[in-house]
């Protein structure tokens, strides 16, 4: 019961102070830190009994959030900026460990501290910069791809950080073995969860989808959500990661936009938790007594971060003002500096008062973090002013010629993508199976069969396993129809190209028989030599099989439907929005579709006499009313209440048209009517008496009878051509007053 009393507290403190927030125009953020400070047991205006409830809460909290994150920002979108973010979150997480290593000594901290403190320093916080963009409406501006994607990167790389600080902390040593295997083990298993969850989740739902409604969506989502967390949990990985995960492959289906609405709520609640717990660990004795090492790590925190988060972008050639952007946007300390300060006090390698030092940086960060997201603008538009315009025109990609390469190297880059795709996703799956019937198969044999002899145990797991493994083997051999077309260019343009050709083919074909021997090695103790003769027979006969290779060309094809479901849905239902996103995907300009309030000062005009254009610079690109949409309309069409108007233009432009709207927009008072519904025995002094209900006309006096009783029977909506009675019993809707004079 006290679990319940404190997460009333927390709530309602964090709805008052919210409220304060947005009044005071700022981020909802701010108001819920606050309130977790009022309420922490530090402060202890209102003392909370439960702390590791609440925790567990905003553990829950993280997980909705980064299922959201993936919900809005996939796998191919990531893959679409993965250079550029993966250098963006490399060169940050360096320099900031660099600079951690600096502040440390700067501190007179011991060299293990020193190590953690630059590990810690290189972590931004996800969850707090996905709620700031969704807050101040910034997760449609062109940086935001590259913000999130290096986001992605910087939690995988914190896993491995973890990993190799666990290690240095335990024997005084870096062991790049570890490190490499931890890389490998991560790898291995995002494009595992990938392929496994594209084909078997969205196929999954599209048999169901009849049966789905929002209730039951919501449920299977959330479900599989927590499914993937703890099949992370299981791996050794972060709640964090599956959640996300998830998130990316529910978002290629063409349910994903259907479950993000789902989710609002319950995000929106369990985050406000998170948030509020943030405020919670801030501990003002600590900062009173440690304030000094706290306004050090909070300047070399903020500053540090903003001059490496944006030299990557630039390096990238990401340009000027996008890596800014993500630059002023970064300036936080995350989740994962809690845990990795959390694990350095629990291995004895950091002193206890570092941990809270850590949070109240944490915190403070925190707070700046809109103001800094603000700050981004005005920067970027002063440096564009003092920059000597050659400068700013080498570091902005946009409008550079373009040095074409040779057809060959294109090719040649085209070819070698495709091969390292296939053997990567092939090999995986291949791997996984192979891993499984190691781990599993027989003790799932022996429970079913447990006398069965030996030497038949292993001749079935053997054939089972390279059965199941068959349709991969070929996939990882088979060239597929855009492979075929580059070797045939490739060899028509230079008849030496075969060599390197037929190299990749037969490292390809060698991996398939090391792949059958290990399978015969796990159940068979033979000679090198042996298990290689005969992998090579089993793989001659496993490529000559037809059957094995229709089935693979199934499971290509199904799984890139389910890849590109969701863009074939959208593509269809908005064919204009997904022809400017795809073409202008890199540039700052964007789709977005508004509905005409009813209460708008310019519906009825003509496009022509709105002031949209002259003053916002977008242009109405769509108009949607019930079936019927024009298509890029002139500027005689006219707008009603109720329309859905599809715009094109910048971040800029589109934020001053939802200013012009809600300027525009003025809801009008309702005029107060006095309604009432009156029941009353008919005089003969009535109107109504012995008249029908058209001869009395009471509409045009603002009344109606909706029952009448008469003759002992109750009569409801009585016709035009009823005769009202002396006697009868009438129920009269309409004005007070007029519904009494009808029964006088």
């Amino acid at each position: 019961m006290n679990f319940i009393t404190d997460l009333a507290v927390i709530l309602i403190a964090a709805g008052v102070f919210t409220v304060v927030a947005r009044a005071l125009k700022q981020p909802l953020i701010l108001g819920y830190i606050v309130a977790g400070f009022l309420v922490g047991p530090h402060l202890g205006l209102v003392p909370i009994t439960s702390e590791e409830g609440v925790h567990q809460w905003s553990e829950i909290g993280i997980i909705f959030l980064l299922f959201s994150l993936g919900l809005e920002f996939s796998f191919k979108k990531l893959m679409s900026v993965g250079g550029s973010a993966l250098v963006t979150a490399l060169v940050k997480c360096i320099g900031m460990f660099a600079v951690g290593m600096m502040v440390g000594e700067l501190l007179d901290w011991t060299t293990m501290e020193c190590i953690f403190l630059g590990g810690l320093l290189s972590m931004s916080s996800t969850t707090i910069i996905i709620k700031a963009y969704d807050d101040m409406g910034l997760k449609n501006r062109p940086h935001a791809p590259l913000l999130f994607g290096s986001l992605v990167f910087e939690d995988l790389l914190a896993v491995l950080l973890m990993v190799l600080l666990s290690t240095i902390a335990v024997s005084n040593k870096v062991a790049p073995g570890e490190m490499v295997m931890a890389l490998g083990k991560l790898g291995f298993f995002l494009v595992l969860w990938f392929l496994v969850g594209i084909y078997l989740i969205p196929t999954l739902l599209r048999w169901t989808r009849r049966f789905l409604n929002s209730e039951i969506m919501l449920i299977l989502a959330v479900g599989l959500c927590f499914m993937m967390v703890a099949l992370a949990e299981l791996a050794g990985f972060s709640s964090a990661l599956g959640a996300f995960v998830m998130g990316s492959i529910l978002a290629e289906t063409i349910e994903g936009e259907r479950i993000e609405r789902s989710l609002g709520s319950i995000r929106d609640l369990f985050g406000a938790i998170f948030f509020v717990s943030v405020g919670m660990m801030v501990d003002p004795h600590v900062i009173a007594l440690h304030w000094a090492p706290i306004v050090v790590l909070t300047v070399a925190t903020m500053v540090g971060i903003l001059v490496f988060s944006t030299a990557g972008p630039l390096l990238m050639g990401e340009g000027l003002k996008n890596s800014l952007h993500v630059g002023f946007s970064l300036t936080q300390l995350g989740e994962f500096a809690f845990i990795i300060a959390g694990l350095g006090c629990s291995l004895g390698v950091m002193r206890d008062f570092i941990y809270p030092v850590i949070i109240a940086v944490s915190v403070v960060t925190t707070f700046f973090t809109p103001y800094m997201i603000k700050a981004a603008d005005p920067v970027s538009d002063w440096l564009y002013r003092v920059l000597p315009p050659r400068l700013v025109a080498r570091l902005d990609p946009f409008d550079r010629p373009v040095i074409a390469s040779s057809a060959s190297k294109n090719e040649w880059r085209r070819l070698l993508r495709t091969v390292a795709t296939y053997v990567l996703l092939y090999s995986v799956v291949i791997i996984a199976i192979i891993i499984f019937s190691s781990l599993y198969a027989e003790k799932l044999a022996l429970r079913f069969f447990p006398n069965v002899d030996r030497v038949m145990l292993n001749l079935v797991l053997t054939i089972a396993t390279v059965v199941l493994i068959a349709p991969f083997l070929v996939g990882l051999t088979y060239r597929s129809h855009s492979e075929q077309r580059s070797v045939l260019l490739l060899l028509s343009e230079n008849r030496r190209n075969r060599f390197p050709i037929m190299a990749i083919t037969i490292l390809r074909h060698f991996m398939a028989i090391m792949a059958v021997a290990v399978v015969i090695n796990i159940n068979y103790t033979l000679s090198y030599w042996v298990l290689i003769l005969m992998a090579v027979v089993l793989v001659a006969l496993i490529l000559s099989a037809r059957l094995a290779n229709r089935r693979m060309a199934h499971f290509e094809r199904q799984f890139l439907s389910n890849l590109n479901a969701r863009e074939e849905y959208e593509r269809s239902l908005r064919p204009v929005t997904t022809a400017i996103q795809d073409k202008l995907a890199s540039y700052d300009v964007h789709v977005e579709t508004f509905k005409v309030p009813v209460d708008f000062d310019f519906a009825g005009l003509t496009l022509r006499e709105m002031p949209f254009r002259h003053h916002s610079g977008v242009n109405v690109i769509k108009i949607t009313r019930g079936t019927h949409q024009v298509v890029v309309p002139s500027g005689d069409v006219r707008i009603f209440p109720g329309d859905d108007i599809s715009i094109v233009g910048t971040s800029d432009q589109i934020a001053e048209f939802k200013t012009i709207m809600e300027e525009n927009t003025h809801v009008l008072p309702v005029p107060q009517v006095e309604f009432t519904v009156v029941k009353g025995v008919v005089s003969d002094l009535s109107p109504l008496a012995g008249r029908t209900l058209r001869q009395s006309d009471m509409r045009k006096s603002g009344c109606m009878v909706v029952s009448l009783f008469k003759s002992g029977q109750m009569i409801t909506n009585p016709g035009p051509d009823e005769i009202i009675e002396v006697g009868n019993t009438v129920w009269i809707a309409g004005e007070k007053k007029s519904c009494q004079w009808f029964l006088i």
